[in-house]
C-alpha cells in the first residue's frame, strides 16, 4: 500500500480533461479578476445562475497578486481578459468581480440585451463597500454619485463600475488598436484599462500633489474623450452626454471577506 501511495505522490494529479471536438461559440467571454479567496455567497451566485437555452460561454479567471515588478492590479487583470477577448474574437466580455454577488436572473437579462445588440456597454447596480454605502452611478466627475433615479429603472450615465458589466468587443478592439503593449508576468497585453495615478507640481505653493483614481471611471472617460464609440461603429453613442447604461433592476450586493453585504444599512431604500 505504501508503494502505491508513493507512486501517486510522484505522479501528482492524474485526472484528465477531455474537451469537445468542436470549437466553442465565441459569443461571450466571462472575465473574473480574482484574488484567490472568495466568499461562499459569491460562488453560489456565480454558479447558480439561470442559464438561457442554447447558451455558450467561456470563463477567463485571472489571478491577482502584488509581487510582480510592475504590480498586478485590477487594471492589469482586466487587460489580460480584454486582450484575450479581442485576440480570440469574442463578441462580448462580461466582467464579474470577485466581491460582486449577482442576482440569479443576471444572465437572462444580459442575454436579452445581447440579442438586441443596441447598447455597447451596460452594467448592473451595486453600491460602495462602505458605511454609509453609495450607489456606483455617476454623472460627472468630482460631484459624488447621481441620485435622480428609482430602483428598476434604466439610468444613463457617463461613469459606471466594472464589477457586473457587459462590453461589446468592438469597443475593446478600438481601444486595443491604439493602446500600447506591455508585459504582465509573461503576458503580452494591451493597456486598455489603466489605474490613473498622476502627480503635478504647484509652483505657487511649491508643493507636489498626487491623485489616484479607479480604472473603471478612467476607462469610461477615455472612451468618451478619444471618440471610441465612433471608431467602434457606434456613432450615435458618441453624441450622447451619458452614453453608458446602468440597469438598476440587476441589483448586486458588494461583499467583504467578513460576509458583510453592502448596502448594509438599507441605503438602497432611498431609491424605492
Amino acid at each position: 500500500m505504501k508503494k502505491n501511495n508513493d507512486s501517486l505522490l510522484q505522479e501528482g494529479y492524474t485526472g484528465k480533461i477531455f474537451g469537445s471536438t468542436e470549437s466553442p461559440s465565441n459569443r461571450i467571454l466571462i472575465g473574473i479578476p480574482l484574488t484567490g479567496v472568495v466568499r461562499g455567497e459569491w460562488m453560489l451566485a456565480r454558479y447558480g445562475q439561470v442559464i438561457p437555452c442554447n447558451w455558450s460561454q467561456v470563463d477567463c479567471i485571472q489571478w491577482l497578486d502584488q509581487w510582480s515588478p510592475i504590480g498586478f492590479l485590477v487594471a492589469d487583470a482586466r487587460n489580460i481578459i480584454a486582450t484575450a477577448c479581442v485576440e480570440k474574437e469574442f463578441e462580448w466580455v462580461f466582467f464579474i468581480d470577485h466581491d460582486t454577488i449577482i442576482p440569479p436572473d443576471t444572465v437572462l437579462k444580459f442575454n436579452d440585451r445581447m440579442l438586441k445588440a443596441d447598447i455597447p456597454i451596460w452594467s448592473g447596480l451595486y453600491f460602495t463597500r462602505s458605511m454609509p454605502s453609495e450607489p456606483l452611478v455617476y454623472r460627472g466627475r468630482g460631484n459624488s454619485y447621481y441620485n435622480k433615479w428609482k430602483m428598476g429603472e434604466d439610468v444613463w450615465v457617463d461613469g459606471l463600475p466594472m464589477g457586473c458589466t457587459m462590453i461589446h468587443s468592438s469597443i475593446l478592439k478600438a481601444l486595443y488598436d491604439e493602446s500600447p503593449e506591455y508585459e504582465v508576468k509573461g503576458h503580452r497585453v494591451r493597456k486598455i484599462f489603466e489605474t490613473p495615478a498622476r502627480s503635478h507640481f504647484d509652483p505657487e505653493t511649491q508643493s507636489w500633489f498626487n491623485s489616484v483614481g479607479t480604472e473603471d471611471l478612467e476607462f469610461c472617460t477615455r472612451i468618451m474623450k478619444n471618440n471610441i464609440f465612433k471608431k467602434a461603429g457606434w456613432p450615435e453613442y458618441q453624441k450622447k452626454e451619458f452614453p453608458f447604461l446602468v440597469d438598476t433592476s440587476i441589483f448586486c450586493k458588494h461583499i467583504d471577506m467578513n460576509g458583510v453585504q453592502y448596502p448594509a444599512n438599507g441605503e438602497e431604500q432611498e431609491f424605492n
